[in-house]
């Protein structure tokens, strides 16, 4: 699909303008499992504390009998490198950083819940931000969890927390209030201790949550979650001045968090995905376009990562025909895969067959800076920063060690 040369080949869509001759087209990054990816992060951990079943620290952590865990929604390793001025702090330790990747999707459901089972996402279950479910054909919002099933049915394995603190370790997860009882928790961050605070503002209430929480029993690990960079992220864009300021108060934040930790604490840093900016005029409503609509069932995911069901079964077309329509009309566009073609290629790690069925029939991974929206999430229509694919910017993380 890509020419030798590397140039953007414009394709028949009717939509936007194509990227001028001779704009880079990024390469795909298919995540390394079981060697540098958010999965392996915890169960490093587990190995330097003992904790039965986790053998060995692939990531190459500091040792010691106490962690600190924060992880920076939409920090990418890419984003923080162009940004160092504005992160004196993290760029201190830029020496003994190093990039890992998320999973595929590059989504905070799908990364969240590699971290907290310590899991591909091919055998946790939780395949995006939105997904079809086999058994009812509902559409889930692993984030909102806007549903009657059972979060710890759906996500049965064990999480690492859970085996740290049958272990012995202890065990807490500070965050807000919220955060303790959602689906998303129950279903990949069950185990811990959760110690809230009510205002995310509240700073210093956050930072003597961890630091006393990282000093209970004789050997701890205490989990952080810091949303807002993210969040600007998708409202005004990360090369926006918002973004620039938020990544500056969260640097300072961590800052403050080392120095109230005892000496004997490791903390560690890292993101979930990374982000790209897509402008209004390359972000196509799929709906508009009757080609790309036809033939299929549902539609999930997000606009940088298209998840699409066509139930061939029920008298639709075959999935191979939609996929040719797809790759004729986004060009270089987008990597379209089917999802026999995704597994093969290892987009998902080993795949648990009671699991395959949650992700689409086809893939659409959007390579250049566009997206594929669709109106069923109004919510989406309005975003300017968005992730989900397999590009560098998007796939790769920072881990940060102090």
């Amino acid at each position: 699909m890509t020419p030798a040369s590397g140039e953007m080949v414009a394709s028949p869509l009717p939509v936007g303008s194509p990227l001028p001759v001779g704009s880079p087209l990024p390469p795909m990054v298919v995540p390394d499992y079981g060697t540098s990816t958010l999965a392996e992060l915890m169960p490093g951990v587990g190995a330097r504390l003992g904790v039965p079943g986790y053998h060995d620290d692939i990531l190459g952590l500091p040792d010691a009998r106490r962690y600190v865990v924060v992880l920076v929604d939409g920090l990418g390793w890419h984003a923080v490198r162009r940004n160092l001025r504005r992160a004196p702090y993290l760029a201190s330790l830029l020496g003994d950083a190093t990039a890992i990747t998320s999973g595929v999707p590059s989504t905070t459901a799908t990364s969240l819940a590699s971290l907290g089972t310590g899991l591909p996402p091919g055998l946790h279950g939780l395949v995006g931000y939105t997904s079809r479910v086999p058994q009812t054909g509902e559409i889930l919002n692993a984030l909102t969890w806007e549903s009657d099933l059972v979060a710890r049915a759906y996500q049965p394995k064990p999480t690492f927390f859970e085996r740290a603190v049958e272990a012995g370790v202890s065990v807490t997860s500070v965050g807000l209030e919220r955060f303790a009882v959602s689906g998303l928790t129950e279903a990949v961050l069950r185990g811990p201790a959760f110690a809230a605070f009510e205002h995310e503002r509240d700073e210093e209430q956050r930072i003597a949550l961890v630091a006393e929480a990282a000093l209970a029993g004789s050997r701890s690990i205490v989990y952080a979650y810091e949303r807002e960079l993210d969040h600007t992220g998708h409202v005004q864009g990360w090369e926006s001045a918002d973004w620039l300021a938020q990544l500056g108060r969260i640097d300072a934040l961590c800052e403050r968090l080392r120095d109230a930790l005892d000496d004997d604490v490791r903390l560690l840093i890292t993101g979930d995905h990374g982000m790209v900016d897509v402008p209004a005029e390359r972000q196509i409503v799929a709906e508009d376009v009757p080609d790309l609509m036809a033939g299929v069932s549902a539609i999930a995911g997000e606009g940088r990562f298209r998840q699409l069901y066509v139930d061939a079964e029920a008298g639709g077309q075959p999935v191979d025909a939609v996929a040719a329509r797809w790759r004729g009309l986004l060009g270089d566009r987008a990597w379209v895969r089917t999802r026999a073609e995704a597994i093969d290629e290892g987009w998902f790690g080993p795949v648990d067959p009671e699991i395959s069925e949650r992700y689409g029939h086809l893939l659409v991974a959007m390579r250049a800076p566009w997206a594929v929206m669709t109106r069923q999430f109004p919510r989406e229509l309005t975003l300017v920063g968005m992730h989900g694919s397999l590009t560098p910017d998007e796939m790769l993380v920072p881990l940060f060690r102090d």
